[in-house]
């Protein structure tokens, strides 16, 4: 169970990174997490970033995309100083912080599909690739939370959370391969159970249809973090055992580009109805339910970020005071 009531995917508009953090404190006080803000450029985007955390893997940008390299060379210490940077900025916001904090890195999966091995093909077409990669990323993200927590004494617990919106392709075979002209092999799902053990129960965030709510539950991952939107009725039985199982489910109820915010209670509406749907106590919704914006907030405005942070903290009350969806 959580008391988290709301909190955001990860990434934000524009390149002032003090700004986002204070945003961020300020609006989901209950789960900030660290942003990032992928239109500072090379190293800020989602695969150079956690890249940058990776050990003894260090990485360069060709013209196709990420790939793993030799020796780490500019494009590599570009990353690792936006992150370096990052961790300054939360330092000096949330010196005297206490409480959970959560930081988001790419999932091994997503980040085996894109990038690309040092002769061209995507790492996911090598299983013992694959294999490096992923133990190389936990050590490094073992790392990076033992860092965070040494910069914020007060941190009660780290929350981690994989982005792997390519999970999905990797299970179904649809990934392409480096030419562009083929398909690499689905993934069998055993292997990624396998994978995701290696992390210290964390959330998994995938923005994409076809979550495969079953394996993750399996893997025992703390929670899901979804858009609501894409939730099929199809989907509501496996959303439901992963509740029973006590999952805690990020649901994203606000877009996550500019649009005019509805109210609270519409805002609230999707997580109220899939809860009755999913015949669960009233009671228990709030304290396995947390809203979100439906993926990260890259595309949006820095004024729409806000509120829409700001909106899923307010309609996270109602889930709290009317459950039933009946005041």
């Amino acid at each position: 169970m959580s008391t988290w009531e709301a909190t955001g995917v990860g990434s934000h508009p524009g390149e002032d990174h003090l700004e986002a953090v204070r945003v961020v404190f300020g609006e989901v006080p209950g789960l900030p997490y660290l942003p990032e803000l992928p239109a500072r450029g090379v190293g800020a985007d989602m695969i150079g970033r956690t890249a940058a955390l990776l050990v003894d893997l260090p990485v360069e940008v060709q013209p196709s995309g990420w790939r793993l390299t030799d020796r780490p060379g500019r494009d590599h210490q570009r990353a690792v100083d936006h992150l370096r940077r990052d961790l300054d900025g939360l330092e000096e916001v949330g010196h005297d912080y206490t409480g959970p904090l959560k930081l988001q890195v790419c999932g091994p999966w997503t980040l085996a599909a894109s990038l690309e091995l040092r002769h061209g093909d995507k790492a996911l077409s090598d299983p013992g690739a694959v294999r490096d990669l992923t133990d190389s990323l936990a050590q490094g993200v073992a790392d990076h939370c033992a860092e965070v927590r040494r910069r914020l004494p007060g941190v009660s617990e780290i929350v981690l959370q994989l982005d792997e919106p390519g999970l999905p392709g990797v299970l179904a075979g649809t990934v392409p391969t480096a030419s562009g002209f083929g398909r690499l092999a689905a993934v069998e799902e055993w292997r990624v159970e396998e994978s995701l053990r290696l992390f210290d129960r964390p959330l998994v965030h995938c923005c994409a249809r076809a979550v495969p709510f079953a394996l993750l539950r399996r893997a025992g991952v703390r929670g899901i973090s979804l858009d609501a939107s894409l939730l099929g009725r199809r989907d509501e039985d496996a959303v439901g055992e992963c509740v029973e199982a006590g999952l805690t489910l990020l649901l994203g109820v606000v877009p996550g580009r500019d649009t005019r915010l509805p109210d609270v209670g519409v805002v609230a509406k999707p997580a109220l109805e899939l809860w009755r749907r999913l015949g669960f106590a009233p009671e228990r919704l709030a304290g396995q339910v947390v809203l979100t914006p439906a993926c990260g907030l890259a595309g949006a405005s820095p004024a729409y970020a806000r509120a829409a942070l700001a909106a899923c903290r307010k309609a996270a009350q109602v889930l709290k005071e009317d459950p039933s969806g009946e005041g």
